[in-house]
């Protein structure tokens, strides 16, 4: 035992004492703060020592803030007005774009019987597009009518000279409106609001140059969107590009003139909730295709310089 705790006195020699003070609050005295401590960040608010305000300085962005154009509306009502409407949407690049709009161009009665008539008389069938190499249906039902064939997407609708009637009818009545002749005829069904058309322009070489393309409307009512080309330093870019909608009704007659076709893009996008069939009819002229001509190429026009 002796040597135990002869042992312990040794070892316990060696720690230092603690000066009285200390050892009774624990404080540490000022020479022996750690050298880690900052003075300006140990007041937290309560004492007299005041943390350094921090000054912030505003810089003007080195870009501009970009905001996109918001999305105009164009909208007759049936019931209030059946007059046209013609809007120039747009003066360049390409030249003067032009819509006109003329909601009621078929009487209500006179739409219904149309529209099943079409709908159940017509050679309805699901073309096979190619996109990039890859074989795909489209979302809605077409059949083509002309003395000449129709290429679009890589794929060719056969001429079909055999006119329905009530498309004869409807052509001559287009035309008189218009003042314009049309020789073919591309008619779309779309089955419900999951049936589309993506973004393009009807600017195949066979259209010519700034085509007239009438756009007649039956059964229940699409949005018919358009977004301007953006220009060549946008890179494809349509962020910022000017955008226009326009519900299409039962009845309702579309044109587009002028540059639309070049300047512009348009589509009927997939909705969402309920919709019921709609026939939209696209009366154009089509022209014998070009020497040289690859199908499924576009062949852009520009303007013509002074």
């Amino acid at each position: 035992m002796s040597d135990k705790r002869q042992r312990a006195r040794v070892q316990g020699s060696w720690a230092k004492q603690l000066p009285k003070h200390s050892r009774q609050t624990g404080a540490v005295s000022n020479n022996q703060q750690p050298k880690s401590a900052n003075p300006a960040t140990v007041s937290w608010g309560c004492g007299s020592q005041k943390t350094p305000q921090t000054t912030f300085e505003f810089n003007q962005p080195t870009k501009p803030v970009r905001y996109a154009p918001p999305e105009k509306v164009i909208e007759h009502h049936f019931a209030l007005d059946r007059q046209a409407g013609d809007y120039e949407i747009s003066h360049g690049p390409s030249g003067v774009s032009r819509l006109r709009l003329l909601p009621g161009f078929l009487p209500s009665e006179e739409a219904d019987w149309m529209f099943s008539k079409l709908l159940a008389e017509l050679p309805w069938s699901q073309k096979t597009n190619y996109r990039q190499g890859e074989a795909y249906e489209e979302p809605r039902l077409t059949c083509w009518y002309g003395e000449l064939p129709y290429t679009y997407a890589w794929s060719t609708m056969a001429a079909n000279p055999q006119w329905h009637p009530l498309l004869v009818t409807l052509r001559e009545a287009v035309e008189q409106l218009s003042g314009c002749s049309f020789n073919s005829l591309l008619c779309n069904l779309y089955r419900d609001g999951h049936d589309s058309i993506g973004w393009h322009s009807d600017d195949e070489a066979s259209l010519g140059a700034e085509p007239t393309i009438a756009s007649l409307s039956l059964g229940d009512t699409r949005v018919f969107s358009l977004r301007k080309q953006p220009p060549l330093e946008e890179n494809g870019d349509y962020t910022y590009v000017e955008r226009i909608r326009i519900p299409l009704g039962h009845g309702t007659l579309l044109l587009m003139a002028g540059a639309t076709q070049d300047d512009w893009q348009h589509q009927v996008a997939k909705e969402y909730h309920d919709r019921g069939p709609r026939i939209n009819l696209t009366f154009r002229n089509i022209h014998a295709e070009p020497e040289g001509y690859r199908p499924g190429t576009k062949l852009r026009f520009t303007a013509k310089q002074p």
